[in-house]
């Protein structure tokens, strides 16, 4: 069985929880393709080359413990504006998207560039408070310093960033189903996809 479900969304909108949560319950294998983005950035500020990052990222390269950290997240953000660097990353995720077996992918474009055949489409949202005040929790254990006003610049930053850049930017797909986190518990935002899951399924079977 070939079975995709892509989910894209701004950053701290849930995705990536609900993204794990439906290969969980369904069985798929499960990429968070923000973490590619986050490695090649991470290579990129050690002084690789952006294109070259991309294109021999290692499995290792996705295991450094700083890739969940503001830096990483705003390295990924400018690396992701580069045409090259996300042609070189297309044919590994769309590889993972139509492996045997099904998966989940959650990112910035899966739904309208990477993967548009997808059976399944969600793209999830947040406002702009509550998704800074989600990445501060997140981050404030690892940085005390940091302030939640930082984070929501941070966020408004890569927001602009990732809606208008040339490559690939961040919208949603015309057939994605819109789940809006802002007022919901993660138990509540996962039955929503599960559902819509779960509905798409039925259809492919009938």
């Amino acid at each position: 069985m070939r079975f995709t479900v892509a989910i894209d969304g701004p950053a701290a909108a849930g995705k990536g929880t609900i993204g794990r949560a439906v290969a969980q319950r369904f069985g798929l294998a499960y990429l968070d393709t923000g973490l590619l983005y986050r490695a090649v950035g991470a290579l990129v500020a050690g002084g690789a080359d952006p294109v070259g990052a991309a294109r021999f990222l290692r499995a290792e390269d996705l295991q450094r413990p700083d890739l969940r950290s503001a830096e990483a997240g705003q390295a990924a953000s400018r690396v992701a504006a580069m045409a090259a660097v996300r042609a070189a990353l297309v044919d590994f995720q769309r590889a993972f998207a139509r492996r045997e077996g099904g998966a989940v992918l959650d990112g910035r474009d899966i739904g309208t560039v990477i993967c548009p055949e997808a059976e399944v489409k969600l793209f999830v949202t947040a406002s702009d408070a509550v998704r800074a005040r989600r990445r501060w929790l997140e981050l404030r254990t690892a940085d005390p310093a940091l302030t939640e006003a930082a984070v929501l610049a941070d966020l408004r930053a890569r927001d602009a960033r990732d809606a208008e850049r040339a490559a690939a930017p961040l919208r949603a797909a015309a057939d994605a189903v819109l789940l809006d986190t802002t007022e919901l518990t993660i138990d509540a935002a996962v039955d929503k996809a599960v559902r819509a899951t779960e509905q798409r399924i039925g259809q492919g079977r009938g």
